[in-house]
């Protein structure tokens, strides 16, 4: 099992972080890992985006051409990486704030209202920790449930955040019990 994924979207909407968490917690499964975040202009409000590759066995290159998830939380995300996706791909998109369609019909998708989500487990901040969530579900084999996030938000988060680590769980797990429909299986 490997699986390669790409997170994009507005600086500020955790999509390096949610690279970050996944990384830890597929390390904490004894998995091979590799994370590169990639900042724009700006922090937030700019675009950021991460590549993520979790795997049983080791990773020969970081570098990601052909991703098997494109994550989008915004619509230039999806504008950009949709094209990167491998045929039979699966896009994942907030839902909450794209509006339209993904354009190719190669590809599976998944309309995700991350925001949406999170607020109704009163994390408006938590569109994030909605995908991590959801890729569990949805990508059996990557990561074993909602334990392993568990430990990467431990690692993860400063200490003068760990705070909010309930309710950051408390959204993976919301995510996670959720059935979704993937158009294009």
């Amino acid at each position: 099992m490997t699986t390669e994924i790409i997170f994009a979207g507005f600086g500020g909407q955790g999509v390096i972080l949610a690279g970050k968490i996944l990384t830890l917690a597929g390390m904490s499964e004894d998995k091979y890992v590799s994370h590169i975040p990639s900042y724009g202009a700006e922090m937030r409000g700019g675009t950021a985006n991460c590549s993520v590759i979790v795997s049983d066995e080791e990773v020969a290159s970081p570098v990601i051409e052909k991703p098997d998830v494109v994550v989008a939380l915004n619509k230039p995300s999806m504008t950009k990486f949709e094209k990167w996706l491998k045929p039979g791909g699966l896009l994942i998109y907030n839902s909450s704030l794209i509006d339209t369609e993904p354009t190719r019909k190669d590809i599976r998708t998944l309309a995700l209202p991350a925001n949406d989500m999170a607020a109704e487990t009163n994390n408006a901040r938590g569109a994030n920790m909605v995908v991590l969530g959801c890729l569990a579900k949805v990508c059996p084999g990557m990561i074993s449930g909602v334990k392993p996030f568990e430990f990467a938000l431990d690692e993860a988060i400063s200490a003068r955040n760990k705070k909010f680590n309930p309710i950051n769980i408390a959204t993976i797990e919301a995510a996670y019990n959720k059935d979704y429909d993937i158009k294009g299986e």
